[in-house]
Protein backbone atom coordinates (compact mmCIF):
# COMPACT_ATOMS: atom_id res chain seq x y z
CA UNK A 1 0.00 0.00 0.00
CA UNK A 2 3.01 2.21 0.58
CA UNK A 3 4.40 1.91 -2.64
CA UNK A 4 1.48 2.23 -4.62
CA UNK A 5 0.61 5.47 -2.54
CA UNK A 6 4.16 6.71 -3.43
CA UNK A 7 3.86 5.70 -7.34
CA UNK A 8 0.07 7.89 -7.24
CA UNK A 9 2.12 10.85 -5.58
CA UNK A 10 4.95 10.33 -8.18
CA UNK A 11 2.73 10.49 -11.25
CA UNK A 12 0.63 13.51 -9.61
CA UNK A 13 4.03 15.27 -9.53
CA UNK A 14 5.38 14.41 -12.91
CA UNK A 15 1.87 15.10 -14.38
CA UNK A 16 2.22 18.84 -12.61
CA UNK A 17 5.75 19.45 -13.71
CA UNK A 18 4.65 18.51 -17.68
CA UNK A 19 1.99 20.84 -17.64
CA UNK A 20 4.03 23.61 -16.13
CA UNK A 21 1.64 24.00 -13.04
CA UNK A 22 2.43 23.97 -9.84
CA UNK A 23 -0.51 22.35 -8.72
CA UNK A 24 -1.54 21.37 -4.82
CA UNK A 25 -1.87 17.49 -4.44
CA UNK A 26 -5.34 17.66 -3.21
CA UNK A 27 -7.97 19.12 -4.82
CA UNK A 28 -9.73 21.96 -3.14
CA UNK A 29 -12.80 21.21 -1.21
CA UNK A 30 -16.36 22.46 -2.87
CA UNK A 31 -17.83 25.05 -1.45
CA UNK A 32 -20.57 24.34 1.10
CA UNK A 33 -24.13 24.77 -0.34
CA UNK A 34 -26.02 27.88 0.21
CA UNK A 35 -29.25 27.15 2.28
CA UNK A 36 -32.29 27.09 -0.01
CA UNK A 37 -35.94 27.58 0.99
CA UNK A 38 -36.76 23.81 0.37
CA UNK A 39 -33.59 22.85 2.85
CA UNK A 40 -34.97 25.11 5.46
CA UNK A 41 -36.11 22.92 8.50
CA UNK A 42 -38.33 25.91 9.46
CA UNK A 43 -40.70 26.44 6.85
CA UNK A 44 -41.66 23.19 6.67
CA UNK A 45 -42.34 22.45 10.28
CA UNK A 46 -44.57 25.53 10.55
CA UNK A 47 -46.15 24.63 6.97
CA UNK A 48 -47.21 21.39 8.76
CA UNK A 49 -48.22 22.87 11.95
CA UNK A 50 -50.40 25.90 9.68
CA UNK A 51 -51.65 22.97 8.03
CA UNK A 52 -53.03 21.03 11.08
CA UNK A 53 -54.41 24.10 12.35
CA UNK A 54 -56.33 25.26 9.37
CA UNK A 55 -57.99 21.97 8.79
CA UNK A 56 -59.30 21.80 12.35
CA UNK A 57 -60.36 25.55 12.98
CA UNK A 58 -62.27 25.12 9.16
CA UNK A 59 -63.67 22.14 9.91
CA UNK A 60 -65.02 23.08 13.56
CA UNK A 61 -66.14 26.31 11.74
CA UNK A 62 -68.37 24.80 9.46
CA UNK A 63 -69.78 22.13 11.92
CA UNK A 64 -70.25 24.04 14.66
CA UNK A 65 -71.25 28.16 13.29
CA UNK A 66 -74.68 27.17 11.85
CA UNK A 67 -76.04 23.39 13.09
CA UNK A 68 -74.64 22.09 9.99
CA UNK A 69 -75.56 18.29 10.19
CA UNK A 70 -74.52 16.83 6.02
CA UNK A 71 -71.57 15.58 7.26
CA UNK A 72 -70.72 12.86 4.44
CA UNK A 73 -71.50 15.90 2.36
CA UNK A 74 -68.39 17.39 3.74
CA UNK A 75 -66.33 14.66 3.45
CA UNK A 76 -67.52 14.40 0.09
CA UNK A 77 -66.42 17.66 -0.59
CA UNK A 78 -62.66 17.02 0.89
CA UNK A 79 -62.80 14.12 -0.85
CA UNK A 80 -63.31 15.35 -4.21
CA UNK A 81 -61.03 18.14 -3.53
CA UNK A 82 -57.97 16.10 -2.87
CA UNK A 83 -58.67 14.08 -5.60
CA UNK A 84 -58.53 16.99 -8.06
CA UNK A 85 -55.59 18.79 -6.22
CA UNK A 86 -53.33 16.08 -6.26
CA UNK A 87 -54.75 15.14 -9.55
CA UNK A 88 -53.42 18.46 -10.96
CA UNK A 89 -50.02 18.24 -9.00
CA UNK A 90 -49.61 15.00 -10.77
CA UNK A 91 -50.32 16.58 -14.35
CA UNK A 92 -48.04 18.91 -13.21
CA UNK A 93 -44.97 16.87 -12.67
CA UNK A 94 -44.85 17.79 -8.88
CA UNK A 95 -46.09 14.47 -7.49
CA UNK A 96 -46.25 10.75 -8.68
CA UNK A 97 -48.67 8.04 -7.78
CA UNK A 98 -49.82 5.18 -8.89
CA UNK A 99 -52.72 5.04 -11.53
CA UNK A 100 -55.88 3.47 -10.32
CA UNK A 101 -56.73 -0.52 -10.32
CA UNK A 102 -59.23 -2.70 -9.93
CA UNK A 103 -56.90 -5.49 -8.10
CA UNK A 104 -55.45 -2.74 -5.87
CA UNK A 105 -58.47 -1.31 -4.96
CA UNK A 106 -59.97 -3.93 -3.60
CA UNK A 107 -57.57 -5.17 -1.52
CA UNK A 108 -57.09 -1.08 -0.02
CA UNK A 109 -61.52 -1.06 0.34
CA UNK A 110 -61.64 -1.91 4.13
CA UNK A 111 -58.94 0.42 4.57
CA UNK A 112 -60.85 2.97 3.31
CA UNK A 113 -63.94 2.04 5.08
CA UNK A 114 -61.87 2.31 8.49
CA UNK A 115 -61.09 5.86 7.07
CA UNK A 116 -64.89 6.84 6.66
CA UNK A 117 -65.06 5.77 10.20
CA UNK A 118 -62.80 7.39 11.32
CA UNK A 119 -63.17 10.84 9.43
CA UNK A 120 -66.88 10.98 10.19
CA UNK A 121 -66.87 10.27 14.15
CA UNK A 122 -64.41 12.87 14.16
CA UNK A 123 -66.66 15.37 12.79
CA UNK A 124 -69.46 14.40 14.88
CA UNK A 125 -67.27 14.59 17.70
CA UNK A 126 -65.70 17.77 16.34
CA UNK A 127 -69.48 19.20 16.41
CA UNK A 128 -70.19 18.52 19.76
CA UNK A 129 -66.80 19.22 21.75
CA UNK A 130 -64.58 22.12 21.56
CA UNK A 131 -61.70 22.16 20.03
CA UNK A 132 -59.45 21.75 22.92
CA UNK A 133 -61.12 19.13 25.02
CA UNK A 134 -60.88 17.44 20.66
CA UNK A 135 -57.08 17.49 20.88
CA UNK A 136 -56.60 16.17 24.41
CA UNK A 137 -59.10 13.45 24.14
CA UNK A 138 -57.06 12.27 20.63
CA UNK A 139 -54.32 11.55 22.39
CA UNK A 140 -56.05 8.21 24.16
CA UNK A 141 -55.40 6.67 20.06
CA UNK A 142 -52.13 6.61 20.58
CA UNK A 143 -52.42 4.24 23.62
CA UNK A 144 -55.16 2.13 21.76
CA UNK A 145 -52.28 1.91 18.75
CA UNK A 146 -49.43 0.95 20.81
CA UNK A 147 -51.23 -2.14 22.67
CA UNK A 148 -52.88 -3.22 19.33
CA UNK A 149 -49.25 -3.23 17.78
CA UNK A 150 -48.33 -5.21 20.99
CA UNK A 151 -51.21 -7.33 20.19
CA UNK A 152 -50.57 -7.77 16.38
CA UNK A 153 -47.18 -7.17 15.50
CA UNK A 154 -45.24 -7.76 18.28
CA UNK A 155 -44.80 -4.36 19.53
CA UNK A 156 -43.14 -3.09 23.54
CA UNK A 157 -44.04 -0.27 25.19
CA UNK A 158 -41.29 0.95 27.72
CA UNK A 159 -41.98 2.53 31.59
CA UNK A 160 -41.42 6.19 29.87
CA UNK A 161 -44.43 5.80 27.15
CA UNK A 162 -46.67 4.44 29.59
CA UNK A 163 -46.23 7.19 31.98
CA UNK A 164 -46.92 9.46 29.32
CA UNK A 165 -50.46 7.19 28.58
CA UNK A 166 -51.15 8.04 32.24
CA UNK A 167 -50.92 11.92 31.67
CA UNK A 168 -52.82 11.58 28.15
CA UNK A 169 -55.48 9.95 30.49
CA UNK A 170 -55.48 12.07 33.59
CA UNK A 171 -55.45 15.38 30.67
CA UNK A 172 -58.77 13.74 29.65
CA UNK A 173 -60.53 13.49 32.80
CA UNK A 174 -59.49 17.44 33.72
CA UNK A 175 -60.91 17.94 30.30
CA UNK A 176 -64.22 16.20 30.96
CA UNK A 177 -64.51 17.29 34.60
CA UNK A 178 -63.82 21.30 33.17
CA UNK A 179 -66.18 21.01 30.55
CA UNK A 180 -69.40 19.28 33.21
CA UNK A 181 -68.46 22.50 36.04
CA UNK A 182 -68.60 24.88 33.41
CA UNK A 183 -71.71 23.77 32.04
CA UNK A 184 -73.41 23.31 35.92
CA UNK A 185 -71.57 27.00 36.67
CA UNK A 186 -73.15 28.70 33.68
CA UNK A 187 -76.20 27.13 33.44
CA UNK A 188 -77.18 25.51 36.97
CA UNK A 189 -80.01 27.61 37.43
CA UNK A 190 -81.87 26.15 34.55
CA UNK A 191 -82.23 22.33 34.91
CA UNK A 192 -83.81 21.53 31.65
CA UNK A 193 -80.76 23.44 29.97
CA UNK A 194 -77.90 22.54 31.85
CA UNK A 195 -79.25 18.77 31.49
CA UNK A 196 -79.40 19.70 27.56
CA UNK A 197 -75.20 20.91 27.67
CA UNK A 198 -74.47 17.93 29.72
CA UNK A 199 -76.47 15.65 26.78
CA UNK A 200 -74.56 17.61 24.35
CA UNK A 201 -71.23 16.96 25.90
CA UNK A 202 -71.94 13.34 26.82
CA UNK A 203 -72.74 12.44 22.90
CA UNK A 204 -69.67 14.48 21.86
CA UNK A 205 -67.92 11.89 24.58
CA UNK A 206 -69.47 8.85 22.61
CA UNK A 207 -68.57 10.19 19.35
CA UNK A 208 -64.95 10.43 21.01
CA UNK A 209 -64.54 7.23 21.70
CA UNK A 210 -65.90 5.84 18.41
CA UNK A 211 -63.15 7.83 16.42
CA UNK A 212 -60.12 6.51 18.64
CA UNK A 213 -61.47 3.01 18.22
CA UNK A 214 -61.73 4.00 14.46
CA UNK A 215 -58.66 5.63 14.15
CA UNK A 216 -56.93 2.73 15.74
CA UNK A 217 -58.36 0.17 13.68
CA UNK A 218 -57.40 2.44 10.46
CA UNK A 219 -53.98 2.88 11.65
CA UNK A 220 -53.12 -1.00 12.30
CA UNK A 221 -55.60 -2.16 9.10
CA UNK A 222 -53.15 0.30 7.00
CA UNK A 223 -50.15 -0.71 8.15
CA UNK A 224 -51.26 -4.43 7.39
CA UNK A 225 -52.33 -3.78 3.89
CA UNK A 226 -49.53 -1.43 3.00
CA UNK A 227 -47.26 -4.61 3.55
CA UNK A 228 -49.33 -5.97 1.21
CA UNK A 229 -49.60 -3.32 -1.47
CA UNK A 230 -46.48 -1.53 -0.89
CA UNK A 231 -48.46 2.22 -0.89
CA UNK A 232 -46.27 5.21 -0.70
CA UNK A 233 -48.06 8.45 0.90
CA UNK A 234 -49.51 10.02 -1.87
CA UNK A 235 -50.76 6.41 -3.31
CA UNK A 236 -52.42 6.20 -0.01
CA UNK A 237 -54.05 9.53 -0.48
CA UNK A 238 -55.39 8.64 -3.61
CA UNK A 239 -57.18 5.28 -3.39
CA UNK A 240 -58.52 6.29 0.13
CA UNK A 241 -60.38 9.91 -1.54
CA UNK A 242 -60.94 7.73 -5.25
CA UNK A 243 -62.78 4.82 -2.84
CA UNK A 244 -64.65 6.98 -0.26
CA UNK A 245 -66.26 8.87 -2.64
CA UNK A 246 -69.36 6.63 -3.82
CA UNK A 247 -69.71 5.55 -0.19
CA UNK A 248 -70.39 9.38 0.61
CA UNK A 249 -72.36 10.28 -2.17
CA UNK A 250 -74.47 7.14 -1.19
CA UNK A 251 -74.59 7.80 2.60
CA UNK A 252 -75.26 11.28 2.06
CA UNK A 253 -78.34 10.81 0.11
CA UNK A 254 -80.21 8.07 1.50
CA UNK A 255 -79.27 8.61 4.97
CA UNK A 256 -79.15 12.89 6.12
CA UNK A 257 -81.90 15.06 5.29
CA UNK A 258 -81.53 16.79 1.66
CA UNK A 259 -85.38 18.55 2.32
CA UNK A 260 -85.08 22.37 1.12
CA UNK A 261 -85.49 23.08 4.56
CA UNK A 262 -82.68 21.46 5.66
CA UNK A 263 -80.52 22.68 2.72
CA UNK A 264 -81.73 26.02 3.50
CA UNK A 265 -80.72 25.50 7.31
CA UNK A 266 -77.41 24.41 6.42
CA UNK A 267 -76.27 26.91 3.71
CA UNK A 268 -78.21 30.26 5.01
CA UNK A 269 -77.79 32.62 2.07
CA UNK A 270 -75.75 35.09 3.94
CA UNK A 271 -72.84 32.61 4.78
CA UNK A 272 -73.27 30.17 1.72
CA UNK A 273 -70.39 31.29 0.09
CA UNK A 274 -67.97 31.44 3.13
CA UNK A 275 -69.49 27.63 3.87
CA UNK A 276 -68.54 26.48 0.64
CA UNK A 277 -65.39 28.18 0.93
CA UNK A 278 -64.46 26.59 4.36
CA UNK A 279 -65.78 22.99 3.04
CA UNK A 280 -62.83 23.62 -0.22
CA UNK A 281 -60.38 24.95 2.23
CA UNK A 282 -60.60 21.71 4.62
CA UNK A 283 -60.16 19.57 1.70
CA UNK A 284 -56.98 21.34 0.68
CA UNK A 285 -55.44 21.51 4.03
CA UNK A 286 -55.52 17.11 3.92
CA UNK A 287 -53.58 17.47 1.30
CA UNK A 288 -51.14 20.39 2.62
CA UNK A 289 -50.61 17.95 5.72
CA UNK A 290 -49.79 15.04 3.56
CA UNK A 291 -47.24 17.06 1.84
CA UNK A 292 -45.81 18.78 4.70
CA UNK A 293 -45.39 16.13 7.07
CA UNK A 294 -42.96 14.30 4.43
CA UNK A 295 -41.52 17.87 3.53
CA UNK A 296 -40.93 17.69 7.22
CA UNK A 297 -39.28 13.84 7.54
CA UNK A 298 -37.41 14.36 4.71
CA UNK A 299 -35.69 17.92 5.27
CA UNK A 300 -35.33 17.14 9.28
CA UNK A 301 -35.71 13.27 10.57
CA UNK A 302 -38.62 11.21 11.79
CA UNK A 303 -37.76 11.88 15.48
CA UNK A 304 -37.78 15.93 14.68
CA UNK A 305 -41.28 14.95 12.92
CA UNK A 306 -42.15 13.30 16.43
CA UNK A 307 -41.15 15.94 18.05
CA UNK A 308 -43.44 18.46 16.07
CA UNK A 309 -46.50 16.38 15.90
CA UNK A 310 -46.90 16.40 19.82
CA UNK A 311 -45.77 20.03 20.34
CA UNK A 312 -48.06 20.53 17.24
CA UNK A 313 -51.29 19.76 19.92
CA UNK A 314 -50.60 22.79 21.83
CA UNK A 315 -51.26 25.14 19.07
CA UNK A 316 -54.16 23.46 17.64
CA UNK A 317 -55.94 23.70 21.51
CA UNK A 318 -55.27 27.34 21.69
CA UNK A 319 -56.75 27.92 18.48
CA UNK A 320 -59.98 26.70 19.95
CA UNK A 321 -59.72 29.16 22.63
CA UNK A 322 -58.12 31.77 20.17
CA UNK A 323 -61.16 31.36 16.92
CA UNK A 324 -63.94 29.83 18.97
CA UNK A 325 -65.96 30.55 22.36
CA UNK A 326 -64.42 27.80 24.10
CA UNK A 327 -64.20 28.23 27.92
CA UNK A 328 -60.89 29.48 29.26
CA UNK A 329 -61.08 28.21 32.85
CA UNK A 330 -58.53 26.83 35.09
CA UNK A 331 -59.37 23.28 34.61
CA UNK A 332 -59.36 23.10 30.99
CA UNK A 333 -55.64 25.25 30.69
CA UNK A 334 -54.63 22.70 32.99
CA UNK A 335 -55.82 20.34 30.87
CA UNK A 336 -54.00 21.67 28.12
CA UNK A 337 -50.96 21.54 29.40
CA UNK A 338 -51.16 18.04 30.85
CA UNK A 339 -51.87 17.11 27.56
CA UNK A 340 -49.10 19.07 25.46
CA UNK A 341 -46.69 17.63 28.90
CA UNK A 342 -47.48 14.02 27.68
CA UNK A 343 -46.97 14.45 23.76
CA UNK A 344 -43.50 15.56 25.01
CA UNK A 345 -43.16 12.41 27.06
CA UNK A 346 -44.24 10.45 24.42
CA UNK A 347 -42.04 11.63 21.68
CA UNK A 348 -38.85 12.01 24.23
CA UNK A 349 -40.04 7.98 25.29
CA UNK A 350 -40.02 7.00 21.08
CA UNK A 351 -36.67 9.10 20.76
CA UNK A 352 -35.03 7.06 23.62
CA UNK A 353 -36.25 3.57 22.90
CA UNK A 354 -35.27 3.97 19.19
CA UNK A 355 -31.59 4.98 20.44
CA UNK A 356 -31.07 2.13 22.09
CA UNK A 357 -28.84 -0.14 20.22
CA UNK A 358 -30.48 -3.20 18.59
CA UNK A 359 -29.82 -6.72 19.97
CA UNK A 360 -27.30 -8.86 18.07
CA UNK A 361 -28.77 -12.00 16.20
CA UNK A 362 -28.88 -14.07 13.06
CA UNK A 363 -29.89 -11.39 9.87
CA UNK A 364 -32.80 -13.56 9.42
CA UNK A 365 -34.17 -12.69 13.02
CA UNK A 366 -37.11 -9.52 12.87
CA UNK A 367 -36.47 -7.64 16.06
CA UNK A 368 -39.63 -6.72 17.52
CA UNK A 369 -41.03 -3.10 15.97
CA UNK A 370 -41.59 -0.39 18.13
CA UNK A 371 -44.85 0.56 19.71
CA UNK A 372 -44.05 4.09 18.86
CA UNK A 373 -42.19 4.04 15.85
CA UNK A 374 -43.87 3.67 13.01
CA UNK A 375 -47.54 4.68 14.28
CA UNK A 376 -46.90 7.66 15.85
CA UNK A 377 -46.36 9.60 12.54
CA UNK A 378 -49.50 7.95 11.61
CA UNK A 379 -51.73 9.11 14.42
CA UNK A 380 -51.06 12.38 14.41
CA UNK A 381 -52.50 12.65 11.42
CA UNK A 382 -55.73 11.12 11.36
Amino acid sequence: MADDKKRDDYAIEMTDISRGKDQPMHSPRPPMPMPTTSNNPVIPVLSYCGSSILMTVTNKYVLSGFGFNLNFLLLCVQSVVCVVAIQLCKSSGIITYRDFKTDEARKWFPVSLLLIGTIYTSTKALQYLSIPVYTIFKNLTIILIAYGEVLWFGGSVTGMALFSFGLMVLSSVIAAWADIQHVLTNYGHSDSEASAKVSTLNAGYMWMLLNCLCSAAYVLGMRKRIKLTNFKDFDTMFYNNVLSIPILIAASLFVEDWSSTNIAGNFPPLQRNRIFMAMIFSGLSSVFISYTSAWCVRVTSSTTYSMVGALNKLPIALSGLIFFDAPVTLPSISAIGVGFVSGIVYALAKVKQSSKPKMGGLPTTSQPMSASSQSARDSFKS
